[in-house]
């Protein structure tokens, strides 16, 4: 400022300084940078200089232990010599020591991403933003999908990470994209990668997928999941975007999980729209689609037991007691499993989550049951067969009060659930239960033949409160004085 011709009152209110410190720097020629002093030396002892070297060695010998660590085995071993005030400078010693003299850090090395070339996918849970269905917690993951150009992604709802999860994701995040990149890339997924000394890189049924869809497949590192960094972003930013949308949202129960899914369809669209000129870039390069996409099911060959029972991917499924003995093909799907026999398709069955788990359908062996019915008592899985808390209470009843009959006596009434209407028999059976009557075959059969329909529910209607009538009883000083001495 003093070399433009300035006054030295007016160049040290610009540089916001005092005219006497401007005046200073001024006689000696000097910026404040060049006259500054480093400071070299330490204000308060160091409380562990005296085993500073031995910390040191620790650390040559395993540079992974924490300062905090450290410093418990000082306090064990040096008995009131360092106080827990003390840690902090011991963390900040530790850190300097692993920045001039510990191993080297990992370095990540920024990728240049090409339009068409590269998508990537995960799996991320979602289960901590708290979503319900009609006041159920609902447990799920998204299968997310990244294109990492121009980041546009898409997600499937899943259950699991299983094989069935993948194809299906994948398949459904392809086809709402309208063609094929050139790589996908994924992490090291036990439903799509061998394990380590596998001779063979990916499993059989995922080169089959990425052959129909001739992608190259590509997969990160052992313990290296920032090679797939893109979708690990992503993960995290659209489950922020969630989590956003549910509070504005004010709920985040769902009357269904249709609504859910349009829910997420809604957010993906909000979330994609601010690449679309880069989306066009990238959409232009991408490969064909094939003609059709390919089944996301695992079949397997299984012999019916004679518990008319069959066991898929660890866990058990009853199916009809015609079959015990018969080999049956049975297709794995994400979240049904099909059973076919003599190429038909004869019945679909939801699929059961996690391992060591039953699904046991009682119309497909309660024939033989009533024949048996002295197999109820300790059947492996006695508890599927109260299809409805009423039939449970039923049975409770039963063996309260007709202790040497009551099996016989309830599977009778869950065969003729079987044989007529399950409904009916759960409405006769409340019934019973709310009149305190007793409960028969004959009982639940004459409430059933007298009804021509199951009555539909009681509807409770509540009037909308008046507001005004409290408003009115305030403004009166008898309604003020009434509500002083409530309180």
């Amino acid at each position: 400022m003093l070399g433009k011709g300035n006054r030295l009152i007016v160049a040290s209110a610009k540089a916001g300084m005092d005219e006497k410190t401007a005046r200073k720097y001024r006689d000696l020629g000097k910026l404040p940078s060049d006259i500054k002093i480093e400071h070299t030396w330490q204000t308060r002892e160091d409380p562990f200089s005296d085993v500073w070297e031995e910390i040191e060695g620790k650390l040559d010998n395993n540079p992974g232990l924490e300062a905090k660590t450290l410093f418990e085995d000082l306090q064990r071993r040096y008995p009131g010599t360092f106080s827990d005030g003390q840690l902090r400078t011991l963390q900040r010693r530790v850190k300097i020591w692993r920045s001039l003299k510990g191993p080297p850090r990992e370095v990540y090395f920024p990728q240049e991403h090409h339009p068409g070339e590269l998508c990537e996918s995960d799996f991320t849970h979602m289960n901590n933003l708290g979503v319900s269905i009609q006041g159920q917690p609902f447990d799920h993951l998204i299968y997310h999908f990244v294109l990492t150009y121009s980041n546009w992604e898409t997600g499937t709802i899943c259950f699991s990470e299983s094989f069935e999860s993948l194809s299906e994701g994948l398949q459904k995040a392809l086809w709402e994209l309208g063609g094929v990149p050139t790589k996908h890339r994924t992490d090291r997924l036990t439903a799509a990668i061998n394990k380590l000394g596998n001779p063979e890189e990916f499993t059989q049924r995922y080169k089959a997928l990425l052959n129909h869809y001739n992608l190259k497949g590509h997969k990160t590192q052992a313990d290296s999941p920032n090679e797939n960094g893109d979708v690990e972003q992503r993960n995290y930013r659209f489950k922020k975007a969630v989590e956003q949308s549910l509070m504005l949202r004010g709920s985040r129960d769902f009357s269904s999980r249709g609504a859910y899914e349009g829910f997420l369809r809604k957010l993906f669209i909000q979330l994609n729209a601010g690449r679309k000129d880069r989306f066009k870039e990238e959409h232009d390069l991408l490969g064909r689609l094939p003609p059709n996409r390919i089944d996301s099911c695992k079949r397997l060959r299984v012999r019916v037991g004679p518990s008319s029972t069959i066991r898929a991917n660890h866990n058990v499924y009853s199916v009809h007691s015609r079959l015990i003995r018969e080999m049956i093909e049975v297709r794995l799907y994400m979240e049904h499993l099909e059973i076919w026999y003599a190429q038909k398709r004869i019945e679909t069955i939801p699929r059961l989550r996690g391992e060591n788990n039953y699904h046991i359908q009682y119309r497909h062996i309660i024939d033989w049951l009533v024949r048996k019915p002295g197999a109820f008592e300790n059947y492996r899985y006695r508890d599927a067969l109260f299809p409805t808390h009423r039939f449970r209470m039923a049975y409770d009843w039963l063996a309260e009060n007709r202790s040497s009959k009551s099996a016989k006596e309830y599977l009778g009434i869950l065969h003729l659930a079987a044989r007529r209407n399950e409904a009916m028999v759960d409405y006769a059976l409340g019934s019973l239960i709310d009149e305190e009557k007793a409960i028969s075959i004959e009982s639940v059969e004459s409430i059933m033949d007298s009804l021509e329909k199951i009555p539909s529910p009681v509807e409770i209607t509540i009037e909308q409160v008046d507001l005004g009538v409290y408003d009115a009883l305030l403004n009166t000083g008898e309604g003020v004085q009434a509500c002083y001495q409530m309180n």
